[in-house]
């Protein structure tokens, strides 16, 4: 089956932001570390990063009339910041993954959504 898993990054320090710089070396090392490893694990296409949320646009259309708005639909903290699909055999295998993603450890969350194959 294949998932794809979404980054939130919630509270997590990314770059460019005062709360990466601030971060040590080796603690940058292993955040980079583990989204290398992720990956590189077989089964995963990699996706992009994206910008940051406030560089979103949401569209809405509403009685025909398309409505753009300023930034994210969610909240700031729970914006994907990223994402990756997975071939796995089980929802299980998808959870072990997911748990190797640094944000999921220092303030983020993962959603794992099976994807309709056709």
């Amino acid at each position: 089956m294949k998932y794809m898993l979404l980054i939130h990054h919630g509270t997590t320090p990314t770059p460019p932001s005062p709360e990466w710089d601030a971060l040590s070396a080796e603690e940058k090392g292993a955040i980079s570390a583990g989204y290398k490893t992720v990956s590189e694990a077989p089964g995963v296409t990699p996706g992009q990063w994206m910008q940051p949320p406030e560089s979103a646009t949401t569209v809405r259309v509403r009685d025909g009339e398309t409505i753009t708005t300023d930034g994210p639909f969610a909240e700031t903290k729970e914006a994907i910041g990223g994402y990756l699909t997975f071939d796995a055999p089980d929802l299980d295998a998808a959870i072990e993954l997911a748990s190797l993603i640094p944000a999921a450890r220092i303030g983020g969350a993962v959603e794992i959504r099976p994807l309709v194959e056709r």
